[in-house]
C-alpha cells in the first residue's frame, strides 16, 4: 500500500465504519474504484489485518467519544447507586454476544463467498432498502435502560449482517434499536457502544499477524492508517450523533440515496 492509498482507504474507513453505508463495503470497492493492482500476496495474507487496523482507530475515536459512558459503566461495577449505567452496561455485554459467537463461525465463508465488487454493490443497494423502510416500519422513544434483554440481543443479531459486505453493521444495528422502540439518538449510541468491543476484539486477533509476518515496513503503514482513521472516526461520530439529535424524521434517507447511488453506479461500470 502506497502512502496515498493508505491515506484515502484510512479516510474513508473513518467515515463509513460509522456512517451506515458498509465500511467492508468501501474496502473491496475502493481498490477496484480506483484501480489498485494490489499485490495478490497482500490482499490474501495482510489486507484483513491492515483493514483492522483502520478499526482500531475507529474504536479509539468512539472510547474517546463516549468516555463518559465507559466510566460510568466502571463506576457502576462498584457503585450500587449507578443502577442506570449499569443496565445499559449489561445490555451492551448481552448486545455483542451474537456477533462474538457469529463472527466466529461465519467470518471467513461470508467474507470468501461475497467479497467482490458486483456482490458487494448489490448488497449495498439492499442496505439502502433497509434503511429507508426500516425507519418507516417504527421509531421509538426508549433509552438503552429501558429495553429488555432480549431486544438488546436482537440489535446484536442484527450488526452481524455487516460480515456480508454491502450491509451495514451501524445501519442493521441501528434500525433493530428503532424495532425494539429506541429513539434516534439512543439507537446510534448504542450501535456505537456495541461497536466498540466488537472492533476491538477483531484487532487482538488479527493485528498479530501483521506483527508476525516479517512486514515491519506493513505496520508502520497501516499504524498511520489506523491513527488516520482514528480522526476521521471522531469527526464522523460527532456529525452522526448531532445529525440524529436534529432530525427525527428521515435521518436515514441521505444514506439510503447514497448506497443506491453508489451500488448502481459499480454496477453499471462493472456490467
Amino acid at each position: 500500500m502506497t502512502f496515498v492509498q493508505t491515506l484515502l482507504l484510512a479516510i474513508i474507513q473513518g467515515i463509513t465504519e460509522l456512517f451506515p453505508v458498509s465500511s467492508v463495503a468501501h474496502a473491496v470497492l475502493t481498490p477496484f474504484i480506483f484501480h489498485w493492482n494490489l499485490p495478490p500476496e497482500f490482499l490474501k495474507t495482510h489486507f484483513l489485518p491492515f483493514v483492522v487496523m483502520l478499526h482500531l482507530g475507529t474504536a479509539a475515536a468512539l472510547i474517546v467519544y463516549f468516555w463518559r459512558d465507559w466510566c460510568d459503566f466502571a463506576a457502576s461495577l462498584v457503585d450500587s447507586r449507578a443502577q442506570i449505567q449499569r443496565q445499559v452496561l449489561l445490555r451492551v455485554i448481552v448486545g455483542t454476544i451474537p456477533a462474538v459467537i457469529i463472527g466466529f463461525a461465519l467470518e471467513k465463508p461470508l467474507t470468501r463467498l461475497f467479497a467482490s465488487a458486483i456482490s458487494a454493490a448489490i448488497f449495498l443497494i439492499v442496505n439502502g432498502v433497509m434503511l429507508y423502510l426500516g425507519e418507516r416500519v417504527r421509531r421509538g422513544t426508549k433509552g438503552i435502560e429501558h429495553i429488555g434483554y432480549i431486544d438488546a440481543l436482537l440489535v446484536g443479531c442484527a450488526q452481524s449482517l455487516a460480515l456480508v459486505p454491502g450491509f451495514s453493521r451501524s445501519g442493521a444495528s441501528m434500525i433493530a434499536g428503532f424495532w425494539v422502540g429506541l429513539s434516534h439518538v439512543e439507537s446510534a449510541r448504542f450501535s456505537m457502544l456495541l461497536a466498540t468491543p466488537i472492533i476491538l476484539g477483531a484487532s487482538v486477533l488479527e493485528i498479530p499477524k501483521l506483527l508476525h509476518g516479517g512486514i515491519g515496513d506493513m505496520f508502520v503503514t497501516a499504524l498511520f492508517g489506523g491513527v488516520i482513521a482514528g480522526v476521521v472516526a471522531f469527526l464522523s461520530v460527532w456529525a452522526l450523533m448531532t445529525w440524529f439529535r436534529r432530525q427525527e424524521f428521515n435521518a436515514m434517507l441521505p444514506f439510503a440515496v447514497y448506497c443506491w447511488l453508489l451500488g448502481a453506479a459499480v454496477l453499471a461500470f462493472s456490467l
